[in-house]
């Protein structure tokens, strides 16, 4: 996604099971390289950590949480 990803958007690279297709290679983004995923992020479970995802993409969306 040469022009970022946009909040609620899925990462064209992202799996049907939520795998990064460009995980460990040169590709990759150096932000997703540098995200280190904790429990407050990505919370219990995999439906928790997409709810919370979401939640942080759209808080800190470059035109704020409510364009």
């Amino acid at each position: 996604m040469p022009n970022g990803k946009p909040a609620g958007v899925r990462c064209v690279q992202l799996t049907d099971d939520l795998r990064c297709m460009l995980f460990g290679m040169p590709e990759r983004p150096v932000f997703c390289g540098t995200l280190q995923p904790n429990e407050q992020m990505c919370g219990a479970s995999s439906d928790e950590a997409l709810h919370i995802l979401t939640l942080l993409e759209i808080e800190t969306r470059p035109e704020g949480p409510n364009p």
